[in-house]
């Protein structure tokens, strides 16, 4: 369990260290940074996969493709809401636009609550419904503040409770069907670089060297947090994925964006939320521990 503690928490840093590295690849714009990020991380993904015995699953995805062609038109729409959420995390830091991605990841395992509850009618514990109301605080905060939730947050916070239940829907809830969509975003990506301006690169040689390093973050960071889902108890490693949105705000602060005094009334009860739902997977562990 150690080891995978460390994979987890390893992977929410490098995942962190890639929002802020963003920033060091400029002039490249957020389109071309995710297309080089894609291009480089399948082929690492794909030796992963050839490595640790679950090629297989890739195997039977496209299996099911030859037997049921209309498959791709599904695994094409869950690459599609992957890919956005892909690209908006490449874009956020190169546009001041660190907070509201941030604000998304923390909403996320509030919206998945409220998702299970609507979707597969999973009822909601008492601490669960609290943490439901202390983000309604927040959201009607900003709601009554702004009128609306920024898209980028919206985006994350709606955008992922789609594709997990449509992935689950398609029964491509596994590393074969997350190959799959990563791999239907290569041509894209490789559009974004070809359409994007090539002499930049020669301009600024250094982007020889930072481009590659982030394909390696990148493909690092996915490996462990893969390898740590498999190491923990499920409750241990969603517990621990809040350590992400955590280092978010931390490298959206760094990199000079700040939270405007009316914005707090959002955030706090949000964060609240989010301490409630800690304390009840720590609750959930502890009681898991005593029974094994």
């Amino acid at each position: 369990m150690y080891k995978g503690v460390v994979l987890s928490v390893l992977a929410s840093v490098l995942f962190g260290v890639m929002y802020f590295y963003t920033s060091l690849l400029t002039p490249l714009g957020g389109e071309e940074i995710f297309g080089w990020r894609m291009l480089l991380t399948v082929p690492c993904v794909t030796v992963f996969l050839l490595f640790s015995d679950d090629w297989h699953l890739v195997k039977k995805i496209a299996g099911r493709i030859r037997q049921q062609p209309t498959l791709l038109i599904g695994i094409a729409l869950c690459s599609l809401l992957l890919g956005a959420q892909l690209l908006v995390f490449m874009w956020a830091p190169l546009h001041g636009r660190s907070l509201q991605v941030s604000m998304g990841y923390f909403l996320l395992p509030l919206t998945m609550v409220v998702t299970g509850r609507i979707v597969y009618g999973e009822r909601l514990s008492r601490l669960q419904k609290i943490a439901a109301f202390c983000a309604m605080v927040g959201v009607a905060n900003e709601l009554l503040n702004r009128g609306s939730f920024a898209w980028e947050t919206l985006l994350v916070a709606v955008g992922y409770p789609l594709y997990f239940v449509l992935r689950r829907k398609l029964a491509t809830d596994n590393l074969g069907g997350l190959w799959f969509d990563m791999a239907f975003m290569l041509p894209i990506s490789v559009w974004f670089i070809v359409n994007g301006d090539a002499s930049v690169v020669e301009q600024f040689p250094m982007l020889y060297l930072l481009i590659p390093v982030l394909g390696l973050i990148s493909a690092s960071a996915l490996v462990s947090y893969i390898v740590a889902s498999r190491l923990l108890p499920f409750s241990l490693f969603g517990l621990l994925s809040y350590v992400e949105p955590v280092l978010l705000v931390g490298v959206a602060l760094l990199l000079g964006e700040s939270i405007g005094r009316d914005e707090w009334m959002t955030y706090l009860p949000i964060w609240l939320a989010v301490l409630v739902l800690i304390f009840e997977g720590c609750k959930h562990v502890l009681v898991q521990r005593r029974r094994t």
